[in-house]
């Protein structure tokens, strides 16, 4: 199997472009060391010719064009992107469905009910692309269930309900519902690797801590450093647990739950005011130390 990362970092990407904070101001000035990222998204493949893409950010346009293996191949208009998962119905897991809507065939879509509904009132792709490409909407099961994608006979893929939040413009962001955030086990079927990839995580339920445990890799939820951490940067009052996502650090956060965990452990989907960012940090270090990664835009795995 392989997963490429086509982008690594939270909404608005790393600097985020009207963002003045430490690390902003410090990769844009050189006074750091770090790397910019787009908005998060991977794309995986049994074969290297033909992918799933996860997410579809609004830098989806960019991440393709640095990233040949999508690049058209056959004929004169022509992609390796066969299908798509969303995650959810996040801005910036979402709107780089527009920048797609050239394709000569309907987006084969696979997403939760409520990610479908979310997409078809408040914030209406499916509706505009039907005047486009359109689109082929296949639900995701949220029980683990195994289903698989036409075209990729050798990985089955497996999706279960998480706990996050719908996005703000959702009709029931205040009202949760199963399949507003989800995570997928991709496993290959002739090797019986797996991939974990849930880059919006509220809590480790029962099931999530076995899909951690049961993965060769996991690509996960690194947003936040800290549960008060938007508010330590001087930029709003808002928490992490209250916008979905469980801090690394502290007593519960992410690398608690990842010590036992024996897989490959990578953090994805990177807030631009997460101190692991700047590479020379003592967060960072602490985070090697303990033996988990920091995705960045381009990196490629092989399982």
């Amino acid at each position: 199997m392989k997963i490429r990362v086509l982008g690594a970092g939270a909404g608005g990407g790393f600097p985020q472009w009207n963002c003045n904070c430490r690390n902003c101001a410090g990769v844009r000035q050189g006074r750091i060391n770090a790397k910019t990222r787009t908005q998060s998204s991977i794309a995986v493949s049994q074969d290297g010719e033909r992918w799933v893409l996860f997410n579809a950010s609004p830098d989806i346009r960019t991440q393709l064009e640095q990233f040949p293996a999508s690049h058209p191949r056959h004929g004169i208009r022509d992609t390796g992107i066969k299908a798509i998962i969303l995650i959810d119905s996040q801005i910036d897991h979402t709107t780089g469905l527009l920048m797609l809507r050239e394709s000569t065939q309907p987006l084969e879509i696979y997403c939760s009910e409520m990610v479908k509904q979310d997409l078809s009132t408040g914030f209406p792709l499916f509706t505009m692309l039907t005047h486009y490409c359109g689109v082929n909407h296949h639900p995701l099961p949220l029980d683990g269930t195994a289903f698989t994608i036409p075209g990729f006979d050798d990985l089955r893929f497996h999706s279960h309900s998480l706990k996050s939040k719908a996005p703000p413009y959702s009709p029931h962001r205040h009202d949760p519902h199963d399949g507003d955030n989800v995570g997928v086990i991709v496993e290959q079927i002739s090797t019986g690797n797996r991939l974990y990839y849930a880059p919006g995580l509220g809590e480790i339920e029962p099931h999530v801590q076995a899909a951690l445990e049961s993965a060769d890799c996991v690509l996960v939820d690194g947003t936040f450093w800290q549960h008060d951490e938007m508010e330590r940067a001087g930029i709003c009052s808002k928490l992490a647990l209250d916008m979905g996502h469980l801090p690394q650090s502290g007593p519960g956060g992410m690398m608690e739950h990842l010590a036992p965990v024996k897989a490959r452990k990578i953090l994805i989907h990177i807030n631009n005011t997460n101190p692991i960012l700047d590479e020379d940090s003592s967060e960072r270090h602490a985070l090697t130390m303990a033996g988990i990664e920091v995705a960045h835009d381009g990196l490629e795995i092989s399982l």
